[in-house]
């Protein structure tokens, strides 16, 4: 099992949690390490029935635990049943109420639409992603995180093949229950080709007519379908970066999948060549810095920059009062030319920036005033 780097933030809280996160990625594994009195799995469909049956579940449940000072109680994808929420509210305001629960969700849509009750002032919300480069002691290796991605149990599997049948279906099981809840199975072909769409978009600037126009589905279509896959936890959107926060708005935004091993599963290609590495590469930066930053509970935003003279950095990153600035180069070797873009965002943003390329070189450089880092060790520069 993988050292999480969550887990010690978890294990020294009292507080109740809710841990949100793409499926697979490990919640369920990290919650039971934290040894809870009761568990419930609204996975398992048996239990599911007998909590949406009766509302009084949950407390008969918890009434025949033996006494204790404390008790933890883990409840496993919550947004099944996200009335439940209501209960654990009534119960975390009785005085000594002696529960501790943690609760993991895997789609925030179906939370939002079950108009859920997110206990503001008694959950500590956390998000979790696939396998960062911190919980490997920044020993990833490459090859696998570009083809197959870091999902745990992928990362564990020796096999490649079996890896990849997992992938190619991982996409289709996952959102097999969103198509069903939102009626789409209709226009399932059509769904079908906006998947295939989408990932081929991946990477690039987000415009739904023309991804709509790719798929040949309505545009109305293409964008609620686009939400499904972010209210799942499938893809993450990088806003553009602008002083401004009303040019933020009008730009288009990049998107990205949240694994590797995801996006290649759905386009059936798990092959680094020449003409995909450069896309696969800057995927893999973007979820390593978005996970590690939950990882580590961190709350940063993720940007991209580009002028109207086309010069461009791949990540604008800010936490807190720092601002980074990082170019992925899915290369070994890194040129003056490569620190152009970098030098045009340092110049826009009028403040201190820290400006690297994170590349798949093996050796640290400094470039005319730019730190040239293999990108593991670009994340542990910044302190993940």
């Amino acid at each position: 099992m993988y050292s999480r780097c969550l887990r010690p933030s978890l294990q020294r809280s009292t507080s109740s949690v809710l841990l949100l996160g793409p499926r697979q990625v490990g919640k369920s594994t990290l919650m039971r390490s934290l040894d809870p009195d009761l568990e419930i799995n609204l996975a398992h469909e048996p239990t599911f029935l007998s909590f949406a049956s009766d509302p009084s579940e949950l407390e008969a449940r918890l009434d025949a635990l033996a006494p204790a000072k404390i008790h933890t109680v883990f409840i496993d994808e919550i947004q099944r049943i996200p009335g439940l929420l209501n209960t654990i509210q009534s119960i975390l305001d009785r005085p000594r109420h002696g529960m501790r629960f943690l609760l993991t969700g895997s789609s925030a849509r179906k939370l939002r639409r079950g108009e859920a009750n997110l206990l503001p002032g008694r959950l500590h919300a956390y998000q979790m992603g696939p396998i960062v480069s911190a919980e490997c002691d920044h020993r990833l290796p490459t090859p696998h995180a570009l083809a197959h991605g870091t999902l745990p149990g992928i990362l564990a599997e020796p096999d490649a093949r079996d890896r990849e049948k997992t992938l190619s279906t991982y996409a289709a099981i996952y959102l097999r229950e969103e198509v069903q809840a939102e009626s789409l199975s209709r226009s399932l072909e059509g769904f079908a080709r906006f998947l295939t769409a989408i990932g081929e978009w991946a990477g690039a600037h987000l415009d739904l007519a023309k991804v709509a126009q790719a798929a040949q589905v309505p545009r109305q279509s293409a964008g609620r379908w686009f939400e499904v896959l972010e209210d799942t936890l499938l893809v993450v959107r990088a806003d553009a970066f602008a002083k401004s926060a009303t040019r933020r708005l009008v730009q288009h935004p990049k998107f990205y999948f949240f694994d590797n091993g995801v996006l290649n599963g759905l386009l059936g290609n798990f092959g680094a060549s020449p003409d995909r590495i450069g896309r696969l590469f800057e995927h893999l930066l973007f979820g390593q810095i978005v996970h590690s930053a939950a990882a580590f509970d961190q709350t940063v935003r993720v940007a991209t920059f580009r002028t109207e003279h086309g010069a461009e950095v791949d990540f604008i990153v800010e936490r807190g009062g720092e601002l980074f600035a990082i170019e992925a180069k899915a290369s070994r070797t890194v040129g003056t030319a490569d620190l152009r873009g970098l030098a045009r965002f340092a110049d826009y943003a009028g403040r201190r920036v820290r400006a690297m390329v994170w590349y798949l070189g093996r050796e640290p450089k400094r470039l005319g005033g730019v730190e040239i880092l293999p990108w593991q060790q670009g994340l542990e520069a910044m302190g993940w």
